[in-house]
């Protein structure tokens, strides 16, 4: 078993499920045991440990490797240490086939070990970068509100470069989408059911909306493409409404999905869908359900670090993904970032979650290839 192997396993057993999504005083949840455990391994390589508090029990891992001269730049790695809910057998890792399966082994544990084991290797090595800090940011809540990347921004951290940990097949990844969720709410009149000619069904009205969103809406959005992303999307998750089979219901409500792509913002689409709908003679009340800003990511390819990263791992040309990360949050805070890391977005959140042990191991070796290449 190799070092990074064992360090995932050892992550997998211990849960980090996000507070979020599971009751209070939970025994799953929370990141204080993951970090705990890497700040303890950690401290025994030698490097320099500290929490950055972000709510109560729940703070960053902040490790750094100092150069042995004077700091010219920083390279930050910044995998996220919680995860979604899973059943108490996911918690147990276990290997097969290859694959080490369990509860985050694909999203972000199998980065966390990646990028911690290449870390710890770069310390012990006599190859540490003479000019270069690497710092190491465990951050906490990126399955709900990224409060972690959000903190550490605040706190005027600054770096030359952010790779953050996201399950990306090994792809540097420059280009993500952001997320906007909307509630959109339609009103009609109350009447009994058995006579419906006396109301208005909220209900049919948010139908149409429904059907023109998920047809018309859509094709016009696929009409506009970004070049690493595709088209922007938009998908109805929700549907409440009504009270009981025997009154006309006067209210009905809706959430939304619709991811975004660079250039656009929150306001703007928001007037874009309520313009829209209203050319199709359809009214309704559209307001942001958004937690916090989720705005897309775009990192120029060309920055010399970004383009030295891609050249370190051979790959001639940056890639997008359709999912969101802490990588718009730090880019946001003047911090360039990119996403790369081992495994398959396809596996996370799912009922047998796995990474591959064989990307595992060339994940940790990519990036100690790029850390050692650094001044």
């Amino acid at each position: 078993m190799t070092r990074t192997e064992k360090l995932l396993t050892e992550l997998v057993a211990l849960p980090s499920v996000n507070p979020a999504f599971l009751p209070p005083r939970h025994p799953n949840a929370g990141e204080k045991r993951v970090a705990d455990f890497l700040a303890s391994v950690a401290a025994q390589a030698g490097l320099e440990v500290e929490f950055q508090r972000v709510r109560p029990g729940r703070s960053n891992l902040m490790v750094r490797l100092r150069p042995r001269g004077k700091a010219r730049q920083t390279v930050l790695l910044a995998p996220h240490l919680d995860t979604v809910n899973a059943g108490d057998s996911q918690f147990v890792p276990r290997r097969k086939h290859g694959r080490l399966c369990g509860r985050g082994a694909c999203d972000a544990k199998g980065s966390v070990a990646a990028m911690f084991a290449a870390l710890c290797e770069l310390a012990e090595s006599k190859s540490c970068p003479q000019e270069t800090e690497v710092v190491f940011a465990g951050l906490v809540d990126e399955e709900h509100a990224q409060a972690g990347s959000r903190a550490l921004v605040q706190s005027r951290f600054k770096a030359d470069l952010a790779i953050v940990g996201e399950p990306t097949r090994l792809q540097v990844v420059t280009a993500h989408k952001g997320i906007l969720w909307l509630e959109v709410g339609t009103r009609g009149k109350a009447a009994h059911g058995a006579m419906p000619q006396f109301g208005k069904s909220a209900i049919r009205e948010m139908a149409r909306i429904v059907e023109t969103l998920e047809t018309d809406y859509a094709a016009r959005l696929r009409k506009c493409r970004h070049p690493l992303l595709g088209a922007a999307t938009v998908n109805v998750g929700t549907v409440c409404g009504g009270t009981q089979p025997n009154i006309v219901p006067d209210r009905c409500a809706i959430t939304v999905d619709r991811r975004t792509l660079p250039g656009e913002t929150d306001a703007g689409v928001r007037r874009e869908i309520g313009a829209f709908l209203s050319s199709k003679g359809l009214n309704a009340k559209i307001s942001s359900i958004t937690l916090a800003p989720a705005r897309p990511l775009e990192t120029n390819p060309k920055l010399p670090l970004v383009r030295q990263f891609l050249q370190s791992i051979g790959q001639p040309r940056p890639r997008g993904v359709d999912f969101f990360c802490d990588a718009a949050l730090l880019s946001a805070g003047k911090i360039p970032a990119v996403v790369f890391g081992p495994g398959d977005i396809v596996q996370a959140h799912t009922a047998d979650e796995w990474i591959s042990l064989t990307s595992l191991e060339r994940g940790k070796n990519l990036l100690l290839r790029f850390l050692n290449s650094l001044p």
